[in-house]
């Protein structure tokens, strides 16, 4: 099976979703791979996350799916149960960080200024959530924070005020391995089974990606 964050490196973007019915799982993960974006994000944020994402894992395998909003060890064990091949946090907590390198699940924790990632980098985090991306200064904010820790190899997945029309100017940055956008499958889009747009906002930002991808080799 495929590295997932290599797959996620290929892609450029990552679908975070908060969805609340288990019974749309398997209909968002045909609209996601409808749109050539086989991955996603299942946000902790609502009490179907662990549901879904056990759904997801059972009806589509070729989907790479992650659990993301991960606040606390309950959250972590049951996301593993549920199939996550990765997850992610908004913010870094040590005891989450060992916990998930424990159990051998690839983990992205959050950051928002130099103090968090030096404390994530000494934990040995080579893989950092910036959060939220947007509120914390955007791209130019992202390249100054971390190009003192630039010889550690770290990089980057922005998320939190990433709109598709943003896209190339956080791929631009090479420590940015991909971006989190919640604009592609948003709740409310789901819940009203708009999952053609769904698919579609897929297919955009996907696109999108890959050219910006493309500019910086």
């Amino acid at each position: 099976m495929s590295n997932p964050i290599d797959i996620i490196a290929g892609l450029g973007v990552v679908p975070v979703i908060a969805i609340e019915r288990a019974s749309d799982a398997v209909a968002l993960a045909d609209a996601l791979l409808e749109g050539g974006l086989p991955v996603a994000e299942i946000t902790f944020r609502t009490e179907a996350a662990a549901d879904v994402l056990a759904a997801m894992r059972d009806a589509r395998p070729e989907l790479c799916i992650g659990a993301g909003t991960i606040l606390d060890k309950g959250s972590l064990d049951r996301a593993i149960a549920a199939g996550a091949r990765f997850g992610l946090a908004p913010g870094y907590d040590p005891d989450i960080v060992d916990a998930a390198k424990a159990a051998d699940l690839p983990f992205c924790p959050g950051i928002m200024t130099p103090t968090d990632l030096t404390l994530a980098a000494a934990r040995g985090v080579r893989l950092a959530k910036f959060f939220p991306a947007g509120v914390a200064g955007g791209p130019k904010a992202l390249s100054g924070i971390s190009a003192p820790f630039a010889h550690l190899g770290i990089r980057f997945i922005p998320t939190g005020g990433v709109t598709e029309a943003t896209i190339g100017d956080w791929l631009a940055i090479r420590q940015v391995i991909a971006v989190g956008g919640t604009w592609i499958a948003k709740t409310e889009d789901i819940r009203e089974g708009r999952f053609a747009d769904i698919a579609k906002n897929a297919r955009a930002a996907v696109g999108i990606a890959k050219e910006a991808l493309e500019r910086r080799r």
